[in-house]
Order: structure tokens, then C-alpha cells, then sequence
């Protein structure tokens, strides 16, 4: 099987790996960059522009994908990639001089187009490697994603002896350019080190460029990204306030964490490529969006502190109330046991018990006193409920890695499905794909702020993903049985029956 792959093809991917990783680390900038500046009061900009500022740049990087994945099918990507990260080097540079918030948002615009470089890798990776070594191939590549958590990881601590321990806040801009020249490093060892390598199709006119983007399978395609890559994106991001705001964790620790999350979902990916080249793209993918619906399901259940009314007593016959105590009450010489409380969920959950399920307790409290005459089904105790859930951070933690894992998984599933199907077009659609998928991460974090806002729920940003990965689900599921009673008609009727 290695005979029929090129000789360098080795060296390529490691080198495509390698600059997607910069890529990523410089799309993912914002985050880290201007929470600094804001909390440190170097800006005032409000939590709409601060919004604004970090998903710019994911805008951007999703839009390109396409122009940037057909360029790729036409040039190559030795061309490609040299260009996109020398153009996206100049704003970044730029971003050190601005000082207002239209100047930043320019310049992130800019810098933005280094999330087109998902497409340009991973068209030039499928060049290089025989169909059925592609899967673990771009798995390999999309492992650049972790770049999201170096920037997490790292710039804060740079951030921080760039300026002296926040003493001389003006060294901040420092940062971009040592970005900027990290991308201008890169882009000349890529020009350099790799050999360029294209399609062997004849050239098409743009009508038949974009003629895949009329089938259905590729918004399918599309939608799936969203959710294991877009929301991926949005999640690197989000995580921070949420563990900040639910748990209260201080900053540094919700970013260690929020790197947790990142770095295995860009890691795993070779993982995925390879499973996918063995088991096939489907099936991965089923599992892929199953995990998902139970997980981000699990992941919906919010943190709780609930009273509510419980299971109460009433009186079985007319009489009079002759004894009342926490634990019984007697009418006449019938004698109603009553549940007695005992110690508040409060004070077991302050002394630090650990509970993974949520946590009941019930108790009846008296509703009459001695000498009161009651008539049948009177009330006599009413029921009181107290509910408890902590949604234990630590738990909550490894499900997001979990989750975060399997997303890794499916990115890769999903890209082993196109030069399956459009062999011929495996950047433009690989760009049209990325492109959804990154409007996903643009989208993602807007949608869970509007959602807190109208619900009061943090978990709601779960639901949402829940609710998601069921229409994923089950929209693939709707298509691969109707493939398969077109191409195995008899088998489907025997699975019907």
C-alpha cells in the first residue's frame, strides 16, 4: 500500500500539518488578545464589541474557504498556502498600530482569511495520498486544530512578560507581530520544503467549479461540519465564561480547561482519519452523531437548588386533633406518621459530599394543631421537596473533553467523505463545507448568548447542541436507508421485516 504514495508525500503533510497549526493559533488570537486589553482597561469596549471582535475573524476565515479551496484545485497548494499566510501576515503586523476599535475590527477581518488554510491543507493533502490512505492523512492534518489551544495556553503567559506583569500594558502589541512573524517564517519554509501539486483534471470553466454546490450531499456535508467543527470553534471560545459564570472558577483556571477541550478535539482527528479508512466515513459518522445526541444531552441538565410541593397527608375521617409532633399527628386514635426532615441539602452539599445524580429529599410538615377538628381529606401535613444537582465541575469537564473528542473524530469523518464523492473537487467542496462549517463557529456563540438571555440557562447552549446533532442524525440516517433499498433492495426489505 506505502508504493502508491508519492515519495515526499510524507514530508508534505507533516509541513501542511505544521503551517495549519500556526494558522489556527493566529484565527484563534482575539480570544485571548482582547479579553486581555479589555480586562486590563486598555479598552473600554462593550460585551457586543467584544462579541463582534472575536468572531470577525471566524467570519472571515469561513468565507474564504471557498474561493481559497477552488484556487487550490487550479494552482495548487505550494501557491496557496505561501500566499494566504503572507497576505493574512500584514494585517496581523497592522493590528499592533491600531488603537480603536474600527482599526481592530479591520485588522481581524484580515488576519480573519488564516481559517481559509483548513482548505487550502486539506486539498493539498488528498493530492498527495491514494483514497484509501486519505482519511488518516487530512485526520493527520486537521490535527492542527490544537492550534486553538496554544494560543490559550501560551499567549496569556506572553502576554503577561510581554508587559511586565501588566506594568507596561502599552508591550501588548508586541504580540501580533511576534504572530506576524511566525506566519512570514512559515509561509517561506512551506514555499521552500514543499513540492506543489494540483489535480490531473482538465481546467473547468467557474459554472463547473461551483456545479457540486447544487447537490443536496453537499449542504448535508455542510451541516455536519457545523456541528462537529463549528460548534467545536464556538466551544474553545464559550467555555471560558461558562465555567467562569456556573463555576466560578477564576480566569486562568477556565482557560486551562477550555484549553483541555481543544487541544485531544484537534489531536484525536488523526484517530478519526484513520478509523474512517477502516471502518468507512458512515459508519464513523453514525457513531460520531449518536454520542453527540447523548452526550450534549447529559450536558443539558443544569445546575440546581429546587423547593417545590411534595407528597402530603390528609385526613381519612372526621375528628379531632388530639397530638402533633415532627413525626406524627394524631386525630381522635388514629395515629398519621409524618417524615421528619433531617439535615438541609444545603449543609450536606457545604461540607463538600460528592453527588453525581441529582439529589432528593421529601418531609411533611404539620398543618394543624392540637384541638383543631378536621374533617375528612382535610390536609393535615403538607409536603415539601427540596431538589439538588451539582453538575460537578470536574465531571462536567471530562464530558466537555469527551464531547469535544469525538467532534475530533467526526471532523475527519466528514472530510473522508469528499474525495470519496468529489474526487475531482476537493477544494471547492472541501471549501464550501469549511465555509459552513465555519459560519457555524461564527454563529455558535451568538446563538447561546441570545438563548441565555431568553432563557436564564446557561445549559441552554447544550440543548441547542442536542437538538442539533438529532437533526444531523437523523437526517443521515433518512438517506442512508434510502440508498440502501435503491442499491440493496432485498436486504432492506429483510431488515423492514
Amino acid at each position: 500500500m506505502n508504493s502508491n504514495i508519492p515519495k515526499g508525500a510524507y514530508r508534505v503533510l507533516s509541513i501542511n500539518t505544521f503551517a495549519f497549526t500556526i494558522c489556527f493559533a493566529c484565527w484563534m488570537l482575539n480570544g485571548v488578545l482582547v479579553t486581555y486589553l479589555v480586562d486590563n482597561h486598555v479598552f473600554d469596549w462593550s460585551p457586543i464589541k467584544i462579541g463582534w471582535l472575536m468572531g470577525i475573524p471566524v467570519l472571515t476565515g469561513a468565507v474564504f474557504r471557498l474561493p481559497f479551496g477552488i484556487l487550490t484545485d487550479k494552482y495548487g497548494g505550494r501557491p496557496g498556502f505561501t500566499t494566504l499566510m503572507l497576505l493574512a501576515a500584514v494585517p496581523m503586523f497592522m493590528l499592533s498600530q491600531v488603537d480603536t476599535f474600527f482599526g481592530f475590527a479591520l485588522c481581524s477581518f484580515g488576519f480573519g482569511i488564516t481559517g481559509a488554510s483548513f482548505a487550502v491543507g486539506n486539498a493539498f493533502t488528498s493530492y498527495w495520498f491514494p483514497k484509501e490512505r486519505q482519511g488518516l492523512a487530512m485526520g493527520i492534518f486537521g490535527a492542527g486544530n490544537a492550534g486553538a489551544a496554544i494560543t490559550t495556553l501560551f499567549a496569556p503567559s506572553i502576554l503577561k512578560y510581554l508587559t511586565k506583569g501588566n506594568f507596561d500594558l502599552d508591550s501588548w502589541r508586541i504580540l501580533p507581530q511576534i504572530y506576524a512573524g511566525a506566519l512570514v517564517i512559515t509561509a517561506l519554509l512551506f514555499f521552500l520544503l514543499v513540492t506543489n501539486k494540483k489535480p490531473k483534471v482538465t481546467p473547468k470553466k467557474v459554472t463547473e467549479l461551483f456545479a457540486p454546490l447544487k447537490k443536496l450531499r453537499v449542504w448535508r456535508f455542510g451541516l455536519y461540519y457545523a456541528l462537529v467543527f463549528g460548534m467545536f470553534v464556538s466551544f474553545s471560545q464559550w467555555l471560558i465564561p461558562y465555567f467562569v459564570n456556573v463555576y466560578y472558577l477564576p480566569l486562568v483556571t477556565a482557560g486551562v480547561l477550555a484549553a483541555c477541550f481543544s487541544f485531544p478535539s484537534g489531536v484525536i482527528r488523526a484517530l478519526g482519519g484513520w478509523m474512517s479508512d477502516k471502518w468507512g466515513a458512515r459508519k464513523v459518522m453514525y457513531w460520531v452523531l449518536g454520542t453527540s445526541v447523548v452526550f450534549s444531552l447529559m450536558m443539558s441538565v443544569p445546575k440546581m437548588d429546587i423547593s417545590t410541593p411534595g407528597n402530603g397527608i390528609m385526613a381519612t375521617t372526621t375528628g379531632t386533633v388530639t397530638a402533633v409532633s415532627d413525626s406524627l399527628i394524631m386525630v381522635n386514635e388514629t395515629a398519621y406518621p409524618l417524615i421528619a426532615k433531617e439535615i438541609s441539602l444545603n449543609t450536606k452539599f457545604d461540607n463538600e459530599e460528592f453527588h453525581i445524580l441529582p439529589v432528593k429529599q421529601a418531609w411533611q410538615t404539620p398543618v394543624v394543631s392540637v384541638g383543631d377538628v378536621v374533617e375528612k381529606k382535610q390536609l393535615l401535613a403538607r409536603g415539601e421537596t427540596h431538589i439538588m444537582f451539582q453538575a460537578n465541575v470536574w465531571i462536567f469537564a471530562v464530558l466537555a473533553i469527551i464531547l469535544g473528542s469525538i467532534w475530533g473524530i467526526g471532523k475527519a469523518a466528514v472530510f473522508k467523505h469528499i474525495p470519496e464523492y468529489f474526487p475531482n473537487e476537493v477544494g471547492v467542496v472541501g471549501g464550501m463545507v469549511g465555509l459552513i462549517g465555519g459560519l457555524g463557529g461564527f454563529v455558535g456563540p451568538i446563538v447561546f448568548g441570545y438563548l441565555l438571555e431568553v432563557t436564564g440557562l446557561w445549559t441552554s447552549c447544550w440543548i441547542f447542541i442536542f437538538l442539533l446533532a438529532i437533526i444531523c442524525y437523523l437526517w443521515m440516517d433518512k438517506v442512508i436507508k434510502k440508498m440502501m433499498r435503491k442499491e440493496v433492495p432485498e436486504l432492506m426489505r429483510k431488515m423492514d421485516n
